[in-house]
């Protein structure tokens, strides 16, 4: 038998790897298939240009507390392509990864296939074989023209905030940005749209209406805030006081919210204390996630001398840099101490705008470059940070970094790995 990396380079190799917005060739491909997409459980669609990973994590978390088993797919994955797909709450397995592979490589032939939309087809047909009693399925990229909008009806489509990233693909202007994401709305089901700028909102109300989707926005017809250590979630059909969820940083808040608002807006009924154990038990790696042990850690801690402080986050645009900087504001108003980032990008971000936030909080920026195409090199990544008005110099390595970062300091420093997912994939291989 194949291993998974083998299976993947060969359709790496048959498929081409770019992107390329269309739904024509999935819709055939799928119909090779026998359409397992249309042999799935009710489905939760979720678009957005932040928060739909989290947002997912709520989902399933809540709908597993209640009982249910919950078919997932997300990307990119961090560590291993496993990650992407869990059939009724369990990675997939390597023998069954392969078999959908290979199976769907085959039915498709020699037609015309990009990569992920050939993986979506496997996902898919790997959930069609396996009975669960929800799927949920985060876009790939934009929303309308993506190789997960091929479902006739689902139980509801959600919008994470919306913001400008892959310009090349969705445009420049946020309301034509919200468009492409608003691509997933359907006639008749539940549009649950999350904490938006005020045109993106607009946009994605007016796409609402015009397609026919019931609408379900934050602030006209459901609201989440945190009051006194809770979690308070309210609609026109009452009011939760919830356990807050596990996730770190305050517009965790908001994603668990909008998980709250879809399932509500679907129809399901779930028991506070079902919701409460879900955004309890809801994880979601490289999102503000704390490393406490490993090979980096153990660094951090000769080089201190003491226990270190290190929060690892894979946000790469202005928006999650506004959340992740609001995020370390609160933990220096709880507990001060010098900030240090640890920064890598891909060469397509917005760099500097990313790291606009953080002005006033990072002491120093110690920028990197992750192991993978399109990165952007450590010394552009600390030119960006300059112009963003920060102090920064590049290091050949996350380890020379994270030294550098903990011998420039009178005391231990608060240190955040942080600005590309690629980058937070390799710092959980490397500190497994």
């Amino acid at each position: 038998m194949s291993d998974i990396q083998s299976v993947l380079a060969r359709i790496a190799d048959r498929r081409p790897t770019i992107i390329d917005l269309s739904l024509n060739r999935i819709r055939a491909a799928l119909a090779a298939l026998g359409d397992p997409q249309r042999k799935l459980p009710p489905v939760f669609h979720v678009a957005g240009t932040n928060g739909k990973g989290s947002t997912v994590a709520f989902l399933r978390a809540i709908l597993e507390a209640a009982g249910n088993s919950v078919h997932v797919y997300t990307s990119p994955h961090l560590v291993r392509f496993n990650e992407r797909i869990v059939v009724g709450g369990q990675e997939i397995e390597d023998a069954a990864l392969i078999d959908a592979l290979e199976r769907t490589d085959a039915a498709i032939g020699d037609a015309m296939l990009t990569y992920f939309e050939t993986t979506t087809c496997a996902a898919l047909l790997a959930f069609s074989q396996t009975p669960a009693d929800y799927a949920i399925i985060e876009v790939g990229l934009g929303g309308r023209l993506d190789a997960t909008n091929v479902f006739d009806e689902i139980a509801a489509a959600i919008v994470t905030p919306v913001d400008l990233d892959h310009q090349q693909f969705l445009g420049d202007r946020l309301e034509g940005v919200a468009a492409e994401k608003a691509g997933i709305f359907k006639r008749g089901a539940p549009a649950v749209i999350a904490r938006q700028s005020p045109a993106a909102m607009s946009a994605l109300q007016e796409c609402a209406r015009k397609t026919g989707a019931r609408l379900f926005a934050f602030g006209e017809h459901w609201s989440v805030y945190g009051e006194h250590g809770r979690l308070i979630y309210q609609d026109e059909t009452g009011l939760c006081d919830l356990d807050p969820p596990r996730l770190a940083g305050a517009h965790q808040i908001d994603n668990a919210g909008t998980a709250i608002a879809a399932l509500r807006a679907a129809g399901l009924t779930i028991d506070d204390a079902d919701i409460s154990k879900g955004l309890g038990a809801a994880r979601w790696p490289a999102r503000l996630q704390r490393l406490t042990a490993g090979p980096l850690v153990d660094v951090a801690r000769t080089a201190l001398g003491a226990e270190p402080e290190i929060w690892l986050d894979g946000g790469h645009n202005p928006h999650a840099g506004r959340a992740v900087a609001q995020a370390m504001a609160d933990l220096e108003a709880r507990h001060a101490k010098p900030l240090a980032m640890i920064a890598g990008m891909q060469a397509n971000k917005d760099a500097t705008g990313y790291f606009a936030p953080f002005n006033g909080l990072v002491r120093n920026v110690y920028a990197v470059a992750a192991q993978h195409d399109g990165v952007m090199n450590a010394a552009n990544v600390a030119n960006a940070a300059r112009a963003a008005g920060l102090a920064a110099e590049s290091f050949p390595s996350v380890t020379a970094a994270i030294s550098a970062a903990c011998a420039n300091t009178n005391e231990p420093p608060r240190l955040l790995i942080s600005g590309s997912l690629y980058l937070a994939g390799e710092i959980l291989c490397e500190n497994a």
